[in-house]
């Protein structure tokens, strides 16, 4: 079982550090992989089942890592050339993880989390229930965080609008019965407590270039921040609950702004899954 936690410990850690590429995305895996949590807890799904949407969440994006950086950060909309190489991250993912030891947890969330019960998704053009349960419900997941959460070329759409686009692809771009369950938590204490957050309790701070800035939770008072999109660096202020930042006019060097991962947050998230599937 240790050998398998420490497994699974390294590969949510190097998901993560596929994550700190992009610095508009802090906090997108965790979300993700708690909506994919609450869904799937609401659908009444066993607690094996649960926890493999948990982690099929947090690695579905793990293919990225083949994504050129002039195209994962770009500040714009892409071309149809580029979105075709976003396109490409499922089976990239799917790549990585075929040798894996543990590979049979998140497989099937990471290859098949665009694709679309209409059949026009991807990478395989899957058709309705053909496609894993776990894809369908990270699919939903993932679609609802990129809706809510700001990126370089937009501000993030209020949750009531990525509601309604959901409602509105019922059967099309997302799988229906799971769709309706997710709609029913849109008034829900859990939802709320993740959406604009990077984990438990801690909602996302915003960096003066406009950049979301994800504060881990063992930060203490006094502790330096780094904003990887602008490089700025900011203090962090800590009273209780209480979190303030104050930029401080430096720029942070490579040492500081290589991507890294939340070892705290992994390891909490490890030892809460572990026992249910490993």
């Amino acid at each position: 079982m240790a050998e398998k936690e420490s497994l699974l410990n390294s590969l949510l850690g190097l998901s993560m550090i596929v994550e700190a590429r992009d610095p508009y995305t802090g906090g997108h895996l965790w979300r993700v992989s708690q909506f994919s949590k609450l869904l799937a807890q609401h659908v009444g799904l066993s607690r094996r089942d649960v926890a493999l949407s948990e982690v099929g969440g947090f690695l579905h994006d793990l293919g990225k890592v083949g994504v050129p950086d002039a195209i994962l950060n770009k500040p714009d909309r892409l071309t149809d050339g580029e979105y075709d190489v976003i396109k490409t991250h499922p089976a990239v993912g799917g790549k990585l993880l075929s040798n894996h030891p543990l590979a049979n947890l998140a497989y099937e969330a990471v290859v098949g989390h665009h694709e679309r019960p209409d059949g026009k998704g991807y990478p395989h053009g899957l058709v309705g229930d053909v496609i894993p349960e776990v894809a369908r419900i990270v699919g939903i997941a993932d679609a609802f965080d990129a809706m809510t959460s700001t990126r370089a070329y937009r501000k993030g759409m209020p949750t009531e609008k990525a509601f309604s686009i959901i409602g509105g692809e019922l059967g099309g771009q997302f799988d229906a019965p799971l769709a309706k369950h997710f709609l029913s938590l849109s008034a829900s204490a859990e939802l709320a407590h993740i959406v604009g957050h990077s984990e438990p309790g801690l909602p996302l701070f915003q960096c003066g270039c406009g950049a979301p800035l994800a504060i881990p939770g063992a930060l203490r008072d006094g502790d330096h921040v780094y904003c990887h999109c602008c490089g700025g660096e900011s203090r962090l202020s800590k009273q209780g609950d209480t979190r303030k930042l104050e930029m401080t006019g430096v720029q942070g060097d490579a040492s500081v702004l290589a991507p890294d991962c939340d070892t705290d947050l992994i390891g909490a998230m490890v030892e809460e899954i572990a026992p249910h599937v490993l």
